[in-house]
């Protein structure tokens, strides 16, 4: 029988953005709450090999382009140099200062910390092996909050050196040459784009028939022609057949195709896969498939007393805001506090290329196969003061809208500032909010943010200034 410091309402296993969030609520909502986390810090992939450190090193990419063109506003600095040592010491020094502060609100909120591996072992109980040994502790409830790790192909496994996956990249002490990216997601694209900006040639290479697959067609199409500008070439349609590596660096070959590929290194970002096997599931009875946990819209499994969120939900999109929100819809189940399911068709994606993505909703496909009578606006960013003040005039903001009622039925962004940008339209979806009432909206000037609102109006067919 454990004593009561070992006994907890909830144990989360897993500090990343799901898990630590996910700790926190359950701090305020008056739980007895624990975190596992086996890393000697807490936040999981997304602060420290994941979102928070890609996007440091995306940021020094943008200063990087900004300087370039600083000529043009009538500011001489010279040619740049870009010193990765330094980025990779600010980037760390990003990653340092929100892991502390973390472990600030931890405190502030009664969250205990358990450092070590965590696996359930039985119904009510986990156990934490840890360099002392292994500890047992009773709790009402478990939140499996493990996360994912990148995807293992077996044509082309990672080496660190030749081959490598997102961890690898981010801790590269050199500029290569060339850089194949096998994968045009949100990961593929990123890197794609930050490598550009630091002087690699990049060729992209997707098995599907447009980069960004998962974005609405114009998007894609955007991004496709930006990335062809930088002179970043991407291959779409395009399976790789057979991966070599040499001491001079990777070469590919491809169904199909007598053509070739060859990099100093090869980027593999072909989608993740859920940490779920050896935490115990099967000692509480709980299946998955493929690695993947289905839970209901409160985020509980088949099992009574385990919930799951983040990555290892079936069905359901990598992505570190989401697994956040999970979380809190879960512990708030826990404590029987007021809660709602998710809607994940109102869960924005973004994306920190160069020109930026940011989307929520529904595509204009998804919306005409869901059988909705479409009307579309969209509104150039060529068209717009501001994006011609700072330079960066690429992009538009597409809305997608129901007719019938005039209902906002998804909102497609891509240009400067899109990741910022798309909150306006996360709040309008979240409101059902009618294309009418954004354009009624009165939206300040010179703003980026005027093009949401232009947009609404192109989709009744009376944009302003297009």
């Amino acid at each position: 029988m454990a004593d009561d410091a070992q006994r907890y309402d909830l144990i989360i296993l897993g500090s990343g953005p799901g898990g630590y969030v996910a700790g926190i609520r359950a701090g305020q909502l008056g739980l007895k709450v624990a975190v596992v986390e086996r890393d000697p810090f807490l936040g999981g992939t997304c602060l420290h090999r994941g979102c928070i450190p890609t996007k440091a090193l995306l940021h020094t990419a943008t200063v990087l382009e900004e300087i370039r063109g600083a000529a043009e506003l009538g500011i001489g600095v010279g040619a740049p140099e870009l010193d990765l040592g330094k980025a990779h010491e600010r980037k760390q020094a990003v990653v340092d200062k929100n892991a502390r502060g973390i472990q600030g609100l931890f405190k502030k909120n009664k969250v205990d910390r358990l450092h070590g591996t965590g696996r359930l072992a039985g119904r009510g109980k986990v156990e934490v092996t840890g360099e002392d040994g292994a500890e047992v502790y009773e709790t009402k409830n478990v939140l499996v909050a493990t996360g994912s790790v990148p995807r293992e192909i077996p044509i082309a496994p990672a080496d660190g050196e030749r081959i490598l996956n997102s961890d690898h990249i981010l801790r590269i002490g050199r500029v290569p040459e060339t850089m194949a990216v096998l994968g045009a997601g949100a990961v593929g694209t990123e890197f794609a784009s930050m490598f550009t900006s630091f002087g690699t040639r990049v060729t992209v290479i997707e098995m599907l028939d447009r980069i960004l697959p998962v974005e609405d067609e114009d998007v894609s199409k955007e991004v496709a022609r930006a990335f062809r500008k930088r002179g970043i070439q991407a291959m779409t349609g395009t399976k790789v057949s057979a991966v070599e590596t040499s001491d001079k660096g990777v070469q590919l070959a491809f169904e199909g195709k007598d053509d070739t590929v060859e990099a100093e290194v090869l980027l593999v970002a072909v989608g993740r896969g859920p940490v779920t096997d050896g935490i115990g599931l099967d000692t509480v009875g709980l299946e998955t498939d493929r690695g993947y946990i289905a839970t209901d819209g409160y985020m509980r499994t088949s099992v009574e007393g385990v919930y799951a969120i983040g990555d290892v939900v079936e069905a359901t999109p990598w992505l570190a805001h989401k697994a956040s929100a999970e979380g809190i819809v879960a512990v708030e189940h826990v404590a029987g506090h007021e809660t709602r399911p998710l809607d994940y068709t109102r869960v924005p994606s973004v994306v920190f290329t160069d020109p930026e993505v940011g989307s929520v909703g529904l595509t204009e496909k998804a919306a005409r196969e869901a059988g909705y009578d479409v009307a579309v606006g969209k509104f150039p960013f060529t068209a717009l003061g501001k994006a011609a003040i700072e330079g960066k005039t690429a992009g538009f903001v597409k809305i997608v809208r129901d007719t019938k009622y005039d209902e906002v039925l998804g909102v497609h962004i891509v240009g400067i500032h899109a990741t910022e940008l798309i909150a306006e339209a996360c709040a309008a979806l979240q409101l059902e909010a009618t294309a009418e009432e954004l354009f009624r909206a009165v939206h300040a000037h010179p703003t980026l943010a005027e093009s949401m609102a232009e947009a609404a109006h192109a989709s009744h067919g009376s944009a302003i200034h297009f």
